[in-house]
């Protein structure tokens, strides 16, 4: 017969309001996938409100959905108070961690409110960290009874230091104190925390005051601590994809509430009733069975472990390779990450073979669940790194950029081949197939058929690997070839022009690669899927179909006709047609300038020059025309001459260096006049005049400017070297009523000494 209904003082309010809760998640969430816009969902449930970090999608906000249900059963917990019954005598101990529990609860659901993050204060966590020192020395206090005294003094020192740590690292970043946040980032405040909680955790599973359901969720609690990073700066997500590990990082802490769920359900049960705990047995012995194939599961993880040492002295099992690397060098904390790479070390010398021994000799049914639940587990995860490993991408990166990443392990240990890629050993496959044999085999060998179940557990275990499906909807995308952006480019810059450009589908790839419009380990096969849809959107040009791209995809299609012209004949045909515009444009700009130059009054020397040059073709340089001749043990630019020439405003001069300034917003006119004597000063015309000296040690005296490909011909006589004086004429020519049609240039070159500036005419006013 059921037992009665255990209610509790708040459980119908509470329970009103998570269903108000959920309810509220699920219409943002359908405005969300009606409208393209996640706000309101977000804001709800405190994930990232950011959509450049976190770029809008279906699959995304449907996630957001299911983690508010989480929420709601969290809050419904939190929300609901003790049990209902007469209120139990508490030592006064007992009541004051009660109220220290309430407190640093109501401290965490402040900051899981909708509040713009910029009402928050600095000075807001200072309640919390200040509250954890009263639950630290209370819990040291009320489980008196069910820890030795050493173990409650060392989760004590623990507590009060993580404490510590979090009051001044809260005070540090108020006081923008970067030295002192520089010194508590390198601190494992993870770490500190777990030496106090764990022996908590213990304590509670010891004491009869807290049921065994508290426990495990403070045990999740403690898991998921390890894993949630101190600080993040996010700074690298395309713009028409999603990085699948910062949705794992949100969710990660979006589930951060059993925190507060452990917290309220341990101060809860303080004072109820205690609950009902089954009678403790003792457990029974695994019943022995053949040695043979005993002996075979003990011996399988250490198979490839022995293979990796003998022909490639690899002690590891995985390395710096492959996405669940990344996920804990790059999210998870540091302690997490050195836990990781220990955890890898062991797998790799064939440690899980220990837990497999222990288990087939001294076993019991609890100590075989657990050894097949690790050895499956760490058969997968190394599924997914050999499947996710990029060689091209970690070969070139870990070797100049990840040196910290290589640092947790033994140094040298990593050696590039000849391609410089980084050889690793025997694959991960090795491992995943030894280490599920062994659990298969044991679960053969000693495992029951499974007792009734009831018909939640089968429903729940049933919904469970449907959600997966639908949650998940790149799980099933075919693997490929995956070009990188830097396949697409050589990596020596130089060799770019001699490239071919590039044309169909690999066009659009490259296209694709350089922005981001898909994630980076998308395959080629599956990016020209979505670019071959694109372009029949694209096509049709229905404004409602693009809309509702843009909306659930985050892509403007009309955008795209540059990255599609590879693959799209219509979005190829736009692009010649807006490139022959352009062309028409420029050419028509081009004859303009032209008849500008044509128009401009011909120079009429007053003497004979040896050599006179009117360019047909205006010039257009982006920063001025600079003349420049280094020599052996000689910079033109350090000569203290060309600084003292600069303040007259459009030419300086110096030996082997001379700079003239022009209007880069405009074409200019060029004259060039060389003489064998010093010519008559002009300045009729001309709005300024100057003259400098100039001596050429090569004799070979040509304008240029480097941005633009600018080059006049040479200005020297002949070919001379030696000292020359350079006059420069200036002038603005107005065109059809502007007052600033094009410039004017007259330089006239003459062999000449003497460094003097003159300047023959200034101009009326800055041009």
């Amino acid at each position: 017969m059921r037992g009665a209904v255990r209610r509790h003082r708040f459980g119908r309010i509470a329970a009103l309001l998570a269903a108000c809760y959920v309810a509220a998640a699920v219409a943002f969430g359908v405005v969300a996938l009606a409208t393209g816009d996640p706000s309101l969902l977000r804001s709800l449930t405190g994930a990232y409100r950011d959509q450049d970090i976190l770029p809008p999608t279906w699959w995304v906000e449907a996630l957001l959905v299911a983690a508010a249900v989480l929420q709601g059963w969290a809050y419904w917990q939190v929300l609901r108070g003790r049990l209902v019954g007469e209120p139990v005598s508490l030592p006064r101990p007992v009541r004051l961690l009660r109220a220290a529990l309430y407190l640093s609860v109501a401290c965490s659901l402040l900051y899981r409110l909708p509040i713009p993050d910029q009402w928050y204060q600095w000075w807001f966590g200072l309640p919390a960290d200040l509250v954890q020192f009263a639950v630290v020395g209370l819990f040291f206090v009320v489980l008196a009874g069910s820890l030795p005294r050493w173990l409650r003094l060392a989760g004590l020192v623990a507590g009060v230091a993580g404490a510590a740590i979090e009051l001044v690292n809260t005070v540090a970043y108020g006081l923008e104190a970067p030295r002192a946040l520089e010194f508590l980032w390198h601190i494992p405040t993870n770490a500190v925390h777990l030496l106090w909680l764990v022996p908590v955790l213990i304590g509670q599973a010891r004491d009869a005051r807290w049921s065994r359901t508290t426990v495990r969720i403070g045990v999740a609690s403690a898991w998921l601590s390890s894993l949630l990073p101190g600080s993040i700066v996010f700074g690298f997500f395309g713009w028409g994809g999603v990085d699948y590990r910062l949705v794992i990082l949100m969710l990660l802490g979006i589930l951060g509430v059993l925190g507060m769920v452990w917290e309220a359900r341990s101060a809860h049960e303080l004072a109820g009733p205690p609950p009902a705990r089954p009678p403790i047995t003792v457990p029974s012995r695994l019943d022995p069975r053949l040695w043979p194939l005993a002996a075979v599961a003990v011996v399988l993880p250490l198979v490839p472990a022995a293979v990796n040492l003998a022909a490639y002295g690899m002690p590891v099992w995985i390395g710096p390779r492959g996405a669940v690397e990344s996920f804990f060098y790059e999210f998870a904390r540091y302690s997490t990450g050195l836990l990781w790479v220990a955890v890898d070390v062991l797998v790799g010398v064939g440690a899980p073979a220990v837990l497999v021994l222990l288990t087939v000799v001294r076993g019991t049914p609890r100590l075989l669940r657990v050894t097949i639940w690790a050895l499956s587990i760490a058969a997968a995860v190394g599924a997914v790194s050999a499947l996710t490993y990029e060689p091209d991408l970690d070969g070139r990166l870990i070797p100049d950029m990840d040196e910290d990443r290589l640092g947790f392990y033994p140094f040298g240990l990593f050696t590039p081949d000849a391609d410089g890629r980084l050889a690793f050993g025997i694959s991960p496959l090795w491992y995943c197939a030894a280490l599920a044999a062994s659990a298969l085999l044991l679960h053969a060998l000693y495992g029951t058929a499974p007792p009734g179940r009831p018909r939640h557990h089968v429903l729940v275990a049933a919904l469970a690997p449907c959600l997966a499906v639908l949650f998940l909807p790149a799980a099933d995308q075919p693997r490929g070839p995956v070009t990188t952006a830097e396949e697409c480019v050589p990596r020596e810059p130089w060799k770019q022009a001699a490239l071919q450009p590039l044309t169909g589908p690999r066009a659009f790839i490259c296209a694709a690669r350089s922005n981001r419009m898909l994630p980076d380990t998308t395959p080629d096969q599956v990016l020209l899927a979505h670019g071959r849809r694109w372009c029949a959107v694209y096509t049709r040009n229905d404004p409602r179909e693009l809309a509702r791209v843009q909306a659930v995809e985050g892509v403007n299609v009309r955008s795209l006709a540059g990255e599609l012209s590879g693959i799209c004949p219509p979005a190829d045909a736009a692009v010649k047609a807006a490139q022959a515009a352009d062309d028409r444009e420029f050419a028509a700009f081009q004859a303009e300038e032209r008849r500008k130059c044509d128009a401009t009054p011909r120079h009429r020397p007053l003497i004979k020059p040896a050599k006179a040059i009117r360019l047909k073709e205006p010039e257009w340089p982006e920063v001025g025309l600079e003349l420049y001749e280094p020599t052996e043990g000689h910079d033109p630019a350090d000569d203290g001459t060309f600084e003292k020439s600069l303040d007259n405003g459009l030419v300086a001069g110096g030996p082997g260096h001379l700079f003239l300034h022009t209007h880069s917003d405009f074409h200019v006119c060029v004259t060039l006049e060389t003489y064998t004597r010093r010519p008559p000063v002009e300045t009729k015309g001309w709005d300024h005049v100057v003259e400098v000296g100039y001596d050429s040690p090569t004799g070979d005296m040509r304008f240029i400017d480097g941005l633009s490909g600018t080059e006049l011909p040479d200005l020297s006589l002949n070919g001379r070297k030696g000292h020359y004086r350079i006059r420069v004429h200036f002038a603005w020519f107005p065109w059809k009523g502007e007052k600033y049609g094009t410039q004017r240039l007259l330089i006239m070159a003459y062999p000449g000494p003497g460094d003097k500036v003159i300047t023959y005419r200034k101009p009326r006013k800055a041009q």
